[in-house]
């Protein structure tokens, strides 16, 4: 299994083209060989979840079976024909899950996997349908966690991604290591108070964690944010 989240970036004035795509492009991944998952996704700004869209940047998640599977789509693909139609920035990490709990659209993308032992960068996605009546719970939260995050060792970059806006939200982050990830997730005062607070007021319909081990990057848009 191979998962890639490609970044792109259309100009100002292919805004209208971008939105388009959002509607267009889900005909050609139903019918894409090797690809099990997909999410075509909106993105917001500063690296987290916003309730401000940046609408130059979007966003394609994707499972593939195998690394021919996603290098054939990269190479002969209506959405990636269109994408350099456009001459869009694009940016793609490719993955490996590590590990994964709960469930994105009653599906498990990533399967169960349990590996324990990488060393090396590693990239943490957190995603959450949130429940209406804590919506404000969630978005009082998001900025101050966002910004102990930006400033925690080992962090590399991060992109909130998301479905629709206000309530089906992501955050994909890099970091140097695992032991730099988990002192932020589970040690840092604030954002465990606010991983206690998402349990005990149940602010999620629907959530899912995933790590992975980063194989590439390429492009500029996964750069420090």
């Amino acid at each position: 299994m191979l998962v890639s989240l490609t970044l792109v970036r259309y100009r100002t004035i292919f805004i209208p083209f971008a939105f388009l795509a959002m509607a267009l492009h889900r005909i050609p991944l139903f019918f894409t060989k090797g690809c099990s998952f997909w999410k075509l996704l909106g993105c917001g700004k500063n690296g987290s979840f916003d309730l401000t869209p940046d609408l130059n940047q979007w966003g394609l998640l994707a499972v593939w079976r195998n690394e021919e599977s996603y290098w054939r789509f990269k190479q002969h693909s209506v959405i990636s024909k269109w994408w350099r139609y456009f001459g869009v920035k694009e940016s793609t990490v490719l993955l490996q899950p590590l590990s994964a709990h709960g469930k994105w659209s009653g599906k498990e993308p990533f399967g169960k996997p349990k590996n324990k032992t990488h060393q090396g960068q590693i990239a943490v996605l957190t995603r959450a349908t949130i429940r209406f009546n804590r919506l404000k719970n969630f978005w009082k939260n998001v900025s101050p966690v966002a910004e102990i995050m930006r400033k925690h060792k080992g962090f590399i970059s991060s992109v909130g991604i998301g479905e629709a806006p206000f309530f089906m939200q992501a955050t994909f982050s890099i970091w140097e290591s695992t032991e730099d990830m988990v002192q932020f997730a589970y040690k840092d005062e604030k954002h465990a108070e606010v991983i206690k607070r998402t349990r005990d007021e149940a602010w999620y319909a629907e959530e899912l964690f995933a790590r992975f081990a980063v194989i590439s990057i390429s492009g500029e848009l996964f750069g420090s944010s």
